[in-house]
């Protein structure tokens, strides 16, 4: 059958068409994404703006008007920080809904974690044994471990790469001093939560996913995207170490210009570094696998399973 994936997450509103059937791996046939920065569209009381809502409606009929043009049987639909922390969420969903027609579902932190981790386990199979998995998000960074499909803990923390640029650095480049100070609260953030996964063990495979890893595993020396989603891609610690201090002296645009960074990511590449370098020194991983599987493809074999 032929699925459509909506994922409306802190950065973007992302369609994902795929033929998948039960037993069988998701093959993609079709990807739609459009900006929206949605957790820029946030007044100070932390409530969507008006102009958000109206710009969130217009890509979800848009993109269930595409889904249906390429024959979608059906739409699973999701949204995940900005709208799950928004105070207006809520209002924000029932006006999606009674215009579109679309019913967004919110995932929690933690259900992030674990979706994604099954999506990173069929990725890799039962040989990878204990995995440890990050995803870096426009929101947050998700964590998980665990020896099966369902891991042992799954965790949602609030360093997600757009939210530390937007709160954090006041100039592009960043001061010094905000560097320093965001580097801190990071670590911080991540020791205060890392004895809850390190206590069920050593990994025996490491794994980084979604678009903030891909694009730093790029910079790092990584294969480009156009050589497919089978080659394997990883990057180290060291190397990753050795490119911070040089994205902290780049501004926006000039990192723009590195092999495989957008240049709507380009702004907060930096911190989604500082968060990625941080999380491997302070669970002492050396080097970091990138899948090409996360979110959207475990909501996809979660509701295969329902199906088989």
């Amino acid at each position: 059958m032929r699925l459509g994936v909506l994922d409306v997450g802190s950065n973007t509103v992302h369609l994902l068409v795929v033929d998948a059937h039960p037993g069988a791996r998701p093959l993609p046939a079709y990807s739609h994404k459009t900006e929206l920065r949605l957790a820029e569209h946030m007044s100070d009381s932390g409530a969507i703006t008006t102009k958000g809502a109206e710009k969130l409606k217009q890509l979800v009929a848009e993109a269930l008007e595409i889904s249906e043009d390429k024959g979608c049987q059906q739409m699973l639909a999701f949204a995940t920080s900005a709208i799950r922390e928004a105070s207006n969420g809520d209002a924000v969903l029932q006006s999606v809904a009674a215009e579109t027609g679309v019913q967004l579902t919110v995932l929690s932190g933690e259900q992030e974690a674990r979706i994604t981790f099954l999506a990173v386990r069929r990725w890799y199979g039962w040989s990878a044994r204990r995995l440890l998995v990050f995803d870096i998000g426009g929101g947050s960074l998700e964590i998980a471990t665990g020896l099966d499909e369902v891991p042992d803990i799954a965790l949602s923390l609030p360093l997600g790469a757009g939210r530390l640029t937007r709160t954090w650095f006041s100039a592009d480049p960043p001061p010094a001093e905000e560097i320093r100070a965001l580097r801190r609260h990071i670590r911080a953030e991540i020791a205060r939560d890392a004895g809850q996964v390190l206590r069920f063990g050593t990994p025996d495979q490491v794994v980084g996913t979604s678009k903030t890893f891909r694009q730093l595993a790029r910079v790092c020396g990584a294969a480009p995207s156009s050589e497919g989603p089978y080659v394997r891609r990883t990057m180290q610690r060291a190397v990753l170490g050795q490119w911070l201090p040089k994205l902290a002296a780049m501004s926006s645009a000039e990192r723009a210009q590195l092999p495989g960074v957008s240049q709507a990511r380009a702004p907060q590449l930096l911190a989604g570094a500082m968060v990625a370098e941080a999380t491997m020194d302070l669970f002492d991983v050396t080097e970091i696998e990138v899948c090409p599987w996360a979110l959207r493809e475990g909501l996809i074999l979660r509701h295969l399973d329902t199906m088989a």
